[in-house]
């Protein structure tokens, strides 16, 4: 929880606007930060890591966990009545260890549905 606090802190400096925290979705589906940034709704996932030994967060957001964030994010897009709007899915590393503050990355776009999709 630790990162996702971090994670949100950075992203609404970067002008996002934080709409939900933890969503749990039917079906399975979960998302760490739902937000808003300008006119796209960004679904993001949050990685947390205290070394990079084994390779970056990112790579823990493999096609079982991008399956989990869109069913999140379906159940989301559904609670708002299926609403033809721009979204996407972004990954923020969070990197933290005691030697030095925290570094955090914002990947955008970090992965896409296959196509076609239906929510």
């Amino acid at each position: 929880m630790h990162g996702e606090r971090l994670a949100a802190r950075y992203l609404r400096r970067q002008g996002f606007k934080i709409l939900y925290r933890n969503f749990r979705g039917g079906h399975g589906g979960e998302i760490d930060l739902v937000c808003r940034e300008r006119d796209t709704l960004v679904f993001v996932e949050v990685k947390t890591r205290t070394r990079e030994d084994f390779g970056r967060p990112l790579d823990a957001v493999n096609l079982k966990k991008q399956r989990r964030i869109s069913l999140g994010a379906f159940a989301w897009l559904r609670l708002l009545g299926n609403p033809d709007i721009l979204f996407r899915f972004d990954v923020v590393e969070v990197v933290v260890s005691e030697k030095a503050k925290p570094r955090i990355e914002l990947v955008r776009d970090a992965f896409h549905l296959p196509e076609p999709y239906i929510y």
